[in-house]
């Protein structure tokens, strides 16, 4: 088991990922409880609805979870300058018997917990390295959900999961968790032996009867669409990768040509539309989060999916 793993205190090189719309407190609670890392994705929800999701966990498991949460902030972050900042002001506030304000990191750094960033690319860790980041995700462009680019607007090198891992295995100083298009033990495997401490699954999650997703996200997952994912911004405003449904048709419809509003302002509008069609019994303007690897899908509870990925984990090393 690598040191990384034994920090965080499970006993599978296993997390399951925090997809908006399908991660539950239960499915969190029986993933950790299987021996794996549960997660949790608050980005939708207000504080409070976060405290009472994080102590839903808490009642269920004594083992550790992760909290999933998008950052917006408008400054861009530059750390070194930063640093530089807050230590010339140093002097200044020990004249006050104080200390300049910690970075939100060394925050979390001090109530104790571990912090994990997704990197698209090298320069994305990089940063991650330099801001004190405990360890990297490597979000592979096979992966369901938000793609979790720093700066949207940059050019994307697309790059995929097993280049990933390996050039960021390979350059920077953290462990590596592999993600993107992994379904199964083998899929596991082969993060593992490419250097990664883990492999985080999301897709693979999504029929658990743990998972919130509605019964038109599952029949979708199981459908021809499956194998045809889409990376698409209409639904939320920020690229993510879903399954085709009505939604992603209005590219060629409706949406054709238009002007795209911010996120989340767009993400307001996909929320609504899909409220009030699902209200008519339509499903198809759901966000249908999934990853290249839907067709591998199972539909199985939490904790059996966990011990059958470390059966197939274990034949295939």
């Amino acid at each position: 088991m690598s040191n990384f793993l034994k920090r965080i205190g499970i006993t599978l090189p296993i997390i399951q990922a925090p997809m908006a719309g399908t991660s539950t407190p239960a499915m969190a609670a029986a993933v950790t409880n299987a021996g794996a890392l549960g997660s949790i994705g608050v980005a939708a929800v207000g504080a409070a609805e976060a405290g009472k999701m994080i102590a839903t966990i808490r009642a269920q498991t004594s083992g550790p979870f992760n909290v999933n949460v998008f950052c917006h902030r408008p400054a861009t972050a530059r750390p070194e300058i930063e640093r530089d900042w807050l230590a010339r002001l140093a002097p200044v506030f020990a004249r006050y018997d104080a200390e300049p304000p910690a970075s939100d990191i060394a925050k979390l750094k001090a109530l104790g917990i571990l912090t994990i960033s997704t990197a698209t690319n090298l320069d994305e860790a990089e940063q991650a390295v330099r801001v004190g980041i405990d360890a990297i995700v490597a979000q592979g462009f096979e992966a369901g959900g938000h793609r979790g680019m720093f700066d949207p607007a940059a050019p994307d090198a697309e790059l995929g999961v097993l280049a990933l891992t390996r050039l960021l295995v390979r350059k920077i100083p953290l462990p590596v968790i592999a993600a993107g298009g992994i379904m199964d033990g083998a899929g596991i495997a082969a993060a593992l032996d490419l250097g990664a401490a883990a492999a985080q699954l999301g897709t693979a999650f999504i029929a658990c009867p743990e998972s919130s997703a509605d019964q038109y996200h599952r029949d979708a997952l199981f459908g021809p669409g499956a194998a045809m994912t889409e990376m698409t911004a209409l639904i939320s405003g920020r690229p993510a990768r879903c399954l085709p449904n009505k939604f992603t048709a209005l590219k060629d419809g409706e949406l054709k040509g238009a002007a795209q509003p911010d996120y989340p302002i767009v993400y307001d509008a996909g929320k609504a539309l899909a409220a009030a069609a699902k209200a008519r019994g339509d499903g198809g303007f759901g966000a249908q989060w999934s990853g290249q690897g839907a067709p591998l899908a199972r539909a199985m509870p939490a904790a059996e999916l966990v011990a059958t990925l470390k059966r197939e984990l274990d034949a295939a090393r």
